[in-house]
């Protein structure tokens, strides 16, 4: 996806660094360290929450992580999807815990 539907709020360098070693201090490796970023997302991100993925909505029920890469798992009737969190447009407002995303998105492209 592209555009700024799915951007996770704007924060400083200085504050996104931070996220980046709370995120992944005592982590070594990307693997360890993506499990620091889903750790922090699991536990602050306050889901579920509605959004639109392709014009459609869904309920984003909780993320996971597969072998390389956060997932949102999102509900749409009876069936689950499993979208990259990168890829994800966040619904307006925004809901608590999208710091770890922004966080995430700036620690995956090597710290800007």
């Amino acid at each position: 996806m592209s555009g700024t539907c799915g951007a996770a709020p704007r924060l400083s360098r200085a504050r996104l660094e931070e996220l980046v070693e709370e995120a992944t201090t005592d982590a070594y490796g990307d693997s360890e360290q993506a499990a620091g970023f889903y750790t922090m997302m699991e536990n602050d991100l306050a889901t579920p929450f509605t959004t639109q993925v392709l014009g459609v909505e869904v309920t984003v029920e909780r993320v996971d992580m597969t072998e390389d890469e956060i997932v949102a798992v999102c509900k749409r009737g009876g069936k689950l999807q499993k979208i990259p969190i990168l890829d994800l447009p966040l619904p307006s407002p925004r809901p608590n815990g999208t710091e770890w995303i922004a966080a995430y998105r700036y620690w995956r492209k090597g710290f800007g």
